[in-house]
């Protein structure tokens, strides 16, 4: 029997003896197929040819991603507080360097997903550190490897730690989920968006999407509803979901501003240019 691990999205499914016919997630209009064909792996074969690379951010936080890109290329982020540290995100492959470096920092309190393009290999990561899974109710369908270890929150916010506030922004999915960090930046607050307000490549404006491969783009309406969950939290500094998109400063006005401009481009402003 093999956990089979999807090579487009990364999601790691049940035990079987012969690879899925078909990923329910790269079949959904915000994912996609590859031309070439549904494609799987394990966590096995991952490692012979990949391994997980770290980059302090700031301090205490680490980020965590495989090399070379696997699947969607997101990182992970290991957030590190006085009550314990939290991993936010998740990717595919947990190697033993992986095990070995957050054991020594003293493992894990809890693991927290923004959205199901990042469940990944979930259920490895939270058997490895006897960690509990936290995620949003609105997003269980997406579950493919149901465990003992999840958590459903279900209100708007949900209070993982001290200092650590998890935010329903929806948009990308119903249950899309960010993470307020308020000791970060030095104490002027962290935002950790995943893809839910995607940092540009510009690392000066933010965009928001149903679906980004497929340029699926979000009614006005669920845009500003993503700006207003965030509005009340403290921050100044943004990190999504690759390790180069972050904004490190002025990020709240900077998404202020980006909300807006969506909300003019979705009433025709750019229609002279």
């Amino acid at each position: 029997m093999q956990d089979y691990i999807c090579t487009a999205c990364g999601t790691q499914y049940p035990p079987s003896e012969h690879a899925p016919e078909r990923c329910v997630i790269c079949e959904d209009e915000r994912q996609f197929v590859p031309v070439t064909g549904q494609g799987w792996t394990t966590l096995e074969k991952l490692s012979i040819a990949h391994c997980n690379a770290y980059r302090e951010h700031e301090p205490g936080l680490i980020g965590i991603g495989t090399q070379p890109t696997f699947a969607i290329g997101q990182r992970a982020l290991l957030i590190r507080t006085p009550s314990g540290n939290v991993l936010w995100d998740c990717i595919s492959l947990l190697d033993a360097a992986t095990v070995t470096l957050i054991t020594a920092l003293g493992g894990l309190k809890a693991i927290a997903i923004s959205h199901p393009h990042f469940y990944t290999s979930m259920e490895e990561w939270a058997r490895a550190f006897d960690a509990p899974l936290y995620l949003n109710a609105a997003d269980r369908q997406w579950i493919m490897r149901p465990n003992a270890r999840i958590r459903f929150w279900h209100r708007e916010t949900h209070e993982l730690a001290p200092g650590i506030t998890l935010i329903r922004c929806g948009g990308h999915f119903a249950g899309g989920s960010a993470l307020h960090w308020a000791d970060g930046a030095g104490g002027r607050g962290v935002l950790c968006t995943a893809d839910m307000a995607t940092v540009n490549m510009d690392r000066k404006s933010f965009t928001f999407m149903r679906s980004y491969p497929n340029m699926i783009p979000l009614s006005t309406r669920q845009v500003e509803a993503i700006g207003a969950a965030l509005e009340p939290f403290a921050f100044d500094r943004v990190y999504s979901h690759f390790f180069e998109r972050v904004i490190p400063t002025g990020a709240k006005q900077i998404l202020r501003n980006s909300v807006a401009r969506y909300v003019r481009a979705s009433h025709g402003a750019y229609d002279a240019d």
